[in-house]
């Protein structure tokens, strides 16, 4: 074909095409390829340059300045600039009239404001600025290098200059570096759980029937995919999608399109930020109205400083560094529970998580097929022990132990699991490993059960001759040499059993009667119910070594049949129990068949026995509204592709549920990311999921998801604890500045005065208030709803009245000050004595807003330590603005006598008594 013409042809042609359904002639000619030849120079440049590079393309994020610049878009810190800018500008009016006096240091208020908002900023700038890693991750699934046939010669090339049409060449040990469909293969085992969620490895072949148009990625056999990894065996394949429309391509286009949502926390605290400047304009327009229809234009200087005031004390500087370093604290306590917490905001998020969506392999199961089920024609056993450990134990139907090496027909099965097998077990590592195929793994593991030595078996009985896998066939045969040459085979248990004249009984085989063969299919199919996969075995002694590989399956001896599966974790049901006293359902969504994902879900309890179980084909079949009608009652979705899994979380999300995802495989990650948050396994777990994750297991267990929502639970109630406090506070601060001109007096505080306040006198407390323990019954709840306003559960109304009793104490003790100003001299203390006060007495409102219900003194101390160290530090730093001359010249303080600071402390203690008395009503009132 002439370079012309190719690049004609494949300037039309969607490379989306069901290339699965087609004959390797058709896909050859399609492609415009040989598969003796493959493609020549011409060819290659041409479609290079129209198909591009064999990669992942990265769409370009916000840049750097644009994080930092969105920062000081918050409504707060834009407030704070405004009265950053009004009081230098009032400060710089004060020095053209020569009152420096007055004023003090210059700007030093401007200079205080806008050192707060910056630091703000830059705050918010290191919690946003980890860019996103999730593209890389999946970048380095393909390989740098790969053998090819092009112009009739065998080159290495690398991978990202691979182009449709190409044919690759794949052995053992390759990672696949492009979708592609088998021209001829060789015993080949592709491991492709990152991609699909399967534990087993899979058998590919080129010579298979047509596949249907919607066969899942599992299923297709006849193909194989980028980022997956050849276990055994070698094959030609010829390259049909490269880059971004390969399967890793797709979820990587998805990736790319699923957004950033706000977290339940951001939501709430914008709307915070929007209700108290808004409340604080208001409150401000209030103010100056009044006072200029009081006292007349020439009050106004003295009401925009008033104003600036108040506008300081609404908005509480503090409130972000505490809550990123009580999220930050949430962090390492989860880092302890093995949960590793990857965007700040998350810990929160996860005490609001409804719905746990878990992939199985791996996450809800170990990701290591395990024998369970053992039927002779004459007996049946179960197989007790977990994973790849050689422990365990032989029960038979009456569930009583026995010593397999005295059963004969037993013994005959092991020994055929044993020789009739390419994996290895590792028992010496520490760590029970299998190298190979997993199915065959698990049958090595149940020799070592069975106390036979694996090593000395095969010697015994060395193997001369094989016939491997093949999809047709659908088992695997070999021939050992022991006194006489002996065929044993495993695979498919009904095509193995066609193939049976007898079977074993004892040490004799004895001929097939009418309905054994039956009963032997009746029992498959009972363990395949089961959620077991089902292997049959079978042997038979044969005179001669063969002197060809062309060996005869047939006239064989059945031993029986092993079921096994991918084992659920030990821990994981009681996670689930817990799961669902907290109000949280579990929901498993795999890739694995419908059988496997009903029996784990049901020993597990996420479903009964007869559940409703949907697969990625009726799903497809389903309108969006039909989904949502039966999304509330489906807790299995079985044999999923990547697609399938990210509709399911759309789906829920869209009937109001908040979502966590789990899983470990490259095809978990776009669900990951969409979900409110995504938990990635950090031993299995691939990077490209744990990037896009907001969480990963370090232990992959699903039972430290329970702990680390119990944290986010915790996290969040602290939140809304030290929310009451400085909330609380800060209202008792505005009335009581606002209500000093309306008196007739000065403004008592200045705007350094109150940001000291709110950053030290705040936030000191507000940050042991953060680190509370649980309350008991705090997993025996359902979760609260994400939607709900942070001023929802009566904390708006708390906030009200509290701040309107912190006033009225402060404007009463502000008055009578005054009063007895001039019997101390007319030194303007009062103004000192309003501050000590509102200062001191936010030291007893921490104290108390610990419980909304205990009284202080029914409360053990020692649970919380920090808070009394933050109260103490925190009361001797007020006394240092009084009484330390440098300081007292910085803030603008006066020094107090003893009997003035005695009064600050008498009305300062006022609010602890009257928080705690509204508890004993609350208490008495419930009690009525």
């Amino acid at each position: 074909m002439a370079a012309n013409a190719d690049y004609s042809a494949h300037s039309s042609l969607n490379l989306q095409q069901p290339w699965h359904t087609y004959p390797v002639e058709t896909t050859l000619s399609i492609l415009g390829s040989s598969a003796v030849n493959g493609l020549n120079r011409e060819q290659i440049a041409q479609r290079i340059k129209y198909y591009g590079k064999n990669e992942l393309q990265e769409r370009p994020g916000r840049s750097n300045w644009q994080i930092l610049l969105d920062q000081f878009t918050n409504i707060m810190l834009l407030l704070l600039i405004a009265v950053a800018i009004i009081s230098g500008g009032l400060d710089l009016l004060a020095l053209q009239r020569g009152h420096l006096a007055k004023i003090g240091v210059p700007f030093k208020d401007t200079i205080a404001i806008l050192t707060i908002v910056i630091l703000n900023g830059i705050l918010g700038y290191l919690q946003e600025s980890r860019a996103e890693k999730a593209l890389a991750a999946l970048k380095k699934l393909s390989s740098p290098q790969v053998n090819v046939i092009r112009e009739g010669q065998r080159r290495e090339i690398d991978a990202v200059n691979l182009v449709p049409g190409d044919i690759m060449l794949i052995e053992a040990g390759t990672q696949i570096s492009a979708d592609g469909q088998i021209i001829e293969a060789f015993n080949l085992q592709i491991r492709e759980s990152a991609l699909t969620g399967e534990a087993n490895s899979v058998n590919k072949s080129a010579s298979i029937d047509p596949l249907d148009r919607d066969t899942p990625l599992g299923d297709r056999l006849n193909f194989v995919f980028t980022g997956t990894e050849v276990l055994q065996g070698r094959a030609k394949v010829i390259v049909t999608n490269t880059g971004m429309t390969t399967e890793l391509g797709k979820i990587a286009q998805m990736l790319a399109t699923v957004g950033n949502e706000p977290t339940p926390l951001q939501k709430r605290m914008t709307h915070l930020g929007n209700v108290l400047v808004a409340g604080s304009l208001i409150l401000v327009a209030l103010t100056i109205t009044i006072g200029l229809i009081n006292a007349g234009w020439s009050a106004l200087e003295e009401l925009v400083e008033v104003s600036l005031s108040m506008a300081v004390a609404v908005v509480p500087e503090g409130l972000p560094a505490v809550i990123t370093l009580t999220l930050a604290l949430g962090t390492q306590r989860m880092v302890k529970r093995q949960a590793l917490i990857r965007k700040l905001p998350a810990v929160e998020t996860l005490g609001s998580v409804n719905v746990i969506c878990s992939d199985k392999t791996g996450t809800l199961t170990e990701n290591k097929m395990t024998v369970r089920e053992i039927e002779t024609i004459n007996r049946n056993f179960s197989v007790t022990g977990e994973g790849y450990s050689p422990k365990g134990q032989f029960l038979d139907s009456e569930q009583r132990a026995i010593d397999p090496k005295t059963d004969l027909e037993l013994h005959h099965l092991l020994i055929a699991s044993i020789l009739c097998n390419d994996a290895s077990l590792d028992l010496d590592n520490g760590h029970d490993s299998i190298l190979g195929d997993p199915t065959e793994g698990a049958l090595l593991v149940l020799g070592a059960k069975a106390g036979l030595n694996l090593s000395l078996t095969k010697q015994e009985f060395p193997r001369i001759a094989e016939i491997p896998f093949s999809s047709q066939r659908k088992r695997m045969s070999v021939i050992c040499q022991g006194v006489n040459p002996v065929l044993f085979t495993k695979g498919s248990p009904e095509l193995i059993l066609e193939q049976c004249l007898s079977y074993q009984s004892g040490l004799e085989s004895l001929p097939f009667g009418d309905g054994e063969k039956e009963k032997v299919l009746v029992a498959n199919n009972a363990m395949a119910n089961r959620g077991l996969r089902v292997l049959g075995l079978a042997y038979k002694n044969l005179i001669y070594p063969p002197e060809s590989t062309e060996i005869s399956e047939d006239a064989l001896i059945w031993l029986g049949m092993v079921g096994m599966i991918d084992a659920a974790r030990p821990e994981v049901q009681i996670a689930v129990a817990r799961c669902r006293e907290a109000g949280i359902r579990p929901i498993m969504i795999t890739g694995d068949h419908q059988l496997t994902a009903l029996a784990v879900a049901k020993s597990l309890g996420i479903a009964q026995a007869g559940a409703l179980v949907i697969s990625g084909r009726e799903l497809d079949k389903l309108s969006p509204i039909q989904l949502e009608n039966i999304i509330d009652k489906t807790n299995i979705y079985a044999r999923v592709s990547p697609e399938h899994k990210l509709t399911i979380v759309r789906a829920l999300q869209k009937k109001g549920k908040f979502v966590a995802m789990t899983g470990d495989g490259v095809n978990d990650a776009p669900a990951l990311k969409q979900a409110d948050i995504g938990i990635a396994m950090g031993i299995a777990g691939t990077d490209v999921t744990k990037e896009a994750s907001d969480m990963i297991l370090l232990d992959d267990n699903f039972a430290t998801i329970v702990a680390a929502t119990e944290e986010g639970r915790v996290v969040y109630n602290n939140i809304r604890s030290f929310i009451k406090y400085i909330l609380g506070s800060n209202i008792g601060e505005v009335i009581t500045i606002a209500a000093s001109p309306l008196l007739g007096l000065a403004t008592p505080l200045t705007p350094l005065q109150i940001l000291w306040m709110n950053l030290v006198t705040d936030g000191l407390p507000a940050l042991a208030l953060a680190v509370e323990p649980a309350s008991p019954n705090i997993m025996r709840r359902p979760p609260f709803s994400p939607q709900e306003s942070i001023f929802a559960r009566g904390l708006g109304s708390y906030i009200v009245r509290i701040g309107i009793i912190f006033s009225i104490i402060n404007i009463t003790q502000m008055l009578i000050a005054v009063r007895l100003d001039p019997l101390f001299g007319n030194t303007g203390s009062w103004k000192t004595m309003v501050f000590t006060t509102l200062c001191l007495a936010q030291m007893g409102h921490a104290i108390s807003v610990r419980s909304s219900d205990n009284l202080t003194i029914e409360m053990n101390p020692l649970t919380n330590p920090y808070l009394w160290v933050a109260v103490t530090l925190t009361t001797i730093f007020q006394l240092m603005l009084i009484y330390v001359p440098a300081l007292r010249d910085f803030f603008g303080t006066q020094f107090l006598t003893k009997e003035e600071l005695l009064i600050c402390l008498g009305f300062s203690t006022l609010l602890f008594v009257w928080v705690e008395l509204e508890k004993l009503f609350t208490r008495w009132y419930h009690r009525r």
